[in-house]
């Protein structure tokens, strides 16, 4: 099989961004007396987006929608004027993003993150590289893991579901790539641990950035 294009998660895969996100939840749920949690819970936090996010951080008694819904306002207005105090790119990830531009496969972005914060972190953190798509949660297409996002992807791109590569560090990525008819590849720099990413479906696991040419190469 040959690959012609790779689509990325973006938070824990390109981006670590889980200071700036849990930094930010802590602060709304202190601001309504809720107790804050270690950064380290974060990272089974995120992945599914914003409302998700807060659900689970919430405590359990807690947990209607107005509150819901209130904080997540708090949220999105928090971390528009903090999201980019601690966030960076991980180790690594430049030195990848030019081999595969070299090879020339074509690259996008799919992110539960919203579109806006989506784009704007792609545009401050990744401006050096083509992307052909950058796509965040939009109330309009399901959430991933539904494959709606990645199948536009792959049309935009005229690109094969099975040409392409889905690089993601959560059992979400997995089940999004596995949905789409994609290669699914999981990180271990990002949020979640080997097991939980193979128990999902990923048929991958890479260590570094760089090892995914081992991939490309190998299987092209």
């Amino acid at each position: 099989m040959s690959f012609k294009a790779i689509i990325f998660d973006l938070d824990g895969t390109l981006i670590d961004s889980l200071e700036d996100l849990g930094n930010a939840t802590n602060r709304v749920l202190m601001k309504y007396n809720f107790p804050a949690h270690k950064m380290e819970d974060y990272r089974y936090f995120v992945g599914e987006g914003v409302d998700t996010l807060i659900t689970r951080a919430l405590p359990g008694e807690i947990k209607n929608e107005e509150i819901i819904n209130s904080c997540v306002r708090e949220f999105r207005e928090d971390y528009r004027k903090n999201w980019n105090i601690h966030t960076k790119l991980y180790e690594g990830v430049t030195e990848m993003l030019d081999l595969i531009t070299l090879r020339g496969l074509k690259m996008a972005i799919l992110s539960n993150k919203p579109d806006y914060f989506t784009k704007k972190c792609v545009a401050e953190f990744l401006p050096k590289w083509k992307f052909e798509q950058v796509i965040g949660q939009r109330d309009s297409v399901p959430k991933k893991p539904d494959p709606a996002g990645a199948k536009e992807i792959a049309e935009c791109l005229a690109v094969l579901p099975s040409e392409i590569i889905y690089l993601g560090d959560t059992p979400i990525d997995m089940k999004t790539a596995i949905a789409a008819g994609m290669l699914p590849v999981g990180v271990l720099w990002g949020f979640r641990p080997e097991d939980e990413l193979k128990r999902s479906g990923a048929q991958r696991v890479i260590q570094k950035p760089q090892e995914i040419m081992k991939i490309i190469d190998h299987l092209a």
